[in-house]
């Protein structure tokens, strides 16, 4: 296996997103095991049908598209429907017989079938899945689509049509693998792919900017959520916590991000009156880095009706610079256990509200318990989750698929 094909919807540099850091910490990973890595992603408005690039060894692929990313849900929906047609077409005439050895596709979105299968046919080659987000199951589970209506129909059209793609399967963690098999029976082959990281921290320069002395907050522990603000983190979990906390001067909540609740945690704050809680747009990937290396605690929520059972990406960027893991999961979520397990966090059921109290009082409390307990989620994410194992977990179901690909031809 030389010459891989990663393909998703959002990418570095722009990218603030997790999904997107992730990924190129993958290709790099490929970059420096030998392989010829070139990722195949979206450039809302982009004059150019293709655009060719290399960033740290990579080549990157830009193919014109419409606006996904903060566009309304009909228009997003419209453009995503339209990535796999605008990438092919940008895309078919720079492939032959051996361009791709290998295809490596992220969902969400689930609408890079048709291109996956097109490259598939044109180069020969298998293609793996990392599968993050069962949708539009969890558009149901929160209400926002109604199971069996017309849209929901559409969406699992081609939610079913990204699987087939697919000679392997990668899911997050065993119960998701039990819901994916739930809701598909045994049609497709699957296996548990953790999310990964790097394991290198982000250094401080003395001369970067600290957002502790931008925010005048040196003398406070910090309580930081970055990355989505949407309906599936049920943000006004976190945000009763903040008004929780609000007795004790010495916390601060800081959130940063991008999503459909942003002036729900904003009216809140508002409502609430909260001195304690700071909201800040999303910012790029080095910034967020510096944030996370001066910030005290990591915090996530998932919305407590979620029938998945996701690992957020963020936690992985908490624990590469051993921030203690605070936060919330859907009953039954196996994340809870991975992480109380190894003290590498302190987690609860969604709707648990003093129980989460008291686990942001314990961190707030004790800076040894809060540096114990991060250096236990160091030491979790370099044995479960390290990019590394998951760039050739990945590798050996390729080459295993198309060893079969190559037998069933003959």
């Amino acid at each position: 296996m030389k010459r891989l094909a990663l393909i998703i919807d959002d990418y570095l540099p722009s990218s603030t997103r997790v999904a997107a850091k992730m990924f190129h910490e993958l290709a790099c990973q490929y970059v420096a095991m030998g392989h010829e890595v070139t990722v195949i992603t979206p450039a809302a408005g982009q004059s150019e049908k293709l655009v060719k690039e290399t960033l740290d060894g990579v080549n990157v692929w830009r193919f014109s598209s419409g606006q996904m990313k903060d566009a309304g849900k009909v228009k997003r929906a419209i453009n995503e429907t339209l990535m796999s047609y605008r990438a092919w077409s940008a895309i078919k005439g720079e492939l032959n017989s051996d361009t791709f050895d290998g295809v490596v596709y992220y969902s969400p979105s689930i609408f890079f079938g048709t291109l996956v299968k097109n490259i598939k046919k044109r180069c020969g080659c298998s293609a793996y899945l990392v599968l993050r987000d069962l949708f539009p199951q969890w558009a149901i589970d929160q209400k926002l689509i109604k199971a069996g209506s017309p849209i929901a129909k559409y969406f699992r059209f081609f939610e079913l049509l990204s699987y087939r793609q697919a000679d392997s399967i990668g899911l997050m963690s065993e119960r998701n693998e039990d819901v994916f098999m739930r809701l598909n029976g045994e049609a497709y082959p699957t296996q548990i792919l953790r999310n990964w990281a790097s394991l290198q921290p982000w250094r401080r320069n003395t001369e970067d900017e600290s957002i502790r002395e931008k925010l005048n907050l040196n003398d406070k522990v910090i309580y930081f959520y970055g990355g989505n603000i949407g309906h599936a983190q049920d943000m006004a979990n976190l945000m009763r916590l903040a008004k929780n906390m609000s007795e004790h001067p010495k916390a601060h909540f800081l959130f940063i991000g991008q999503g459909d609740e942003v002036e729900l945690i904003q009216g809140l704050a508002k409502e609430w009156h909260l001195s304690n809680f700071t909201y800040l747009p999303a910012v790029d990937q080095d910034t967020f880095k510096r944030i996370l290396s001066e910030v005290d605690v990591g915090l996530f929520s998932l919305a407590k009706n979620h029938t998945a059972h996701n690992f957020p990406g963020k936690l992985l960027g908490y624990m590469v610079q051993s921030l203690p893991i605070l936060g919330s999961v859907n009953p039954g979520n196996d994340l809870m256990d991975i992480v109380n397990a190894n003290n590498a966090g302190m987690i609860t059921v969604n709707g648990e509200d003093e129980a989460l109290l008291n686990h942001a009082l314990e961190l707030l409390s004790s800076e040894a318990v809060r540096s114990n307990v991060g250096q236990s989620g160091y030491e979790l994410l370099c044995k479960e989750f390290s990019v590394e194992t998951i760039a050739q977990s990945i590798i050996t179901e390729l080459e295993r698929d198309y060893r079969q690909l190559s037998v069933q031809q003959v």
